[in-house]
């Protein structure tokens, strides 16, 4: 058998190489930076929804009391964990800069 007849073999035959998605090049560039955004997206949206939660709740409209403070708890840990997150990423950048090259 050569190497050449090992795609005829049945389990091989129906492989392929996979595809590449086609990708913006500016965003290919700067994966990290989008990543990051969406997720200060993410923490933003939450705290938007805790914030009109907590609004329902002082005008009477019919969000409950657990609902609301739901909705405050998850903003506040997201929050809570961007914060560390970024806390990381500063240290690593400091780490970096101390780096003699």
């Amino acid at each position: 058998m050569d190497i050449k007849d090992i795609t005829r073999m049945p389990e091989v035959a129906g492989l392929r190489a996979p595809e590449t998605p086609s990708v913006d090049k500016e965003k290919a560039a700067h994966p990290f930076a989008d990543v990051l955004k969406s997720s200060l997206d993410e923490v933003n949206k939450l705290q938007q929804k805790a914030d009109a939660a907590a609004q329902s709740l002082a005008t009477g409209d019919q969000t409950s009391v657990q609902d609301t403070m739901i909705a405050m708890e998850q903003a506040d840990l997201s929050f809570r964990f961007m914060m560390q997150v970024r806390n990381k990423i500063v240290d690593a950048y400091q780490e970096i800069m101390r780096m003699q090259v």
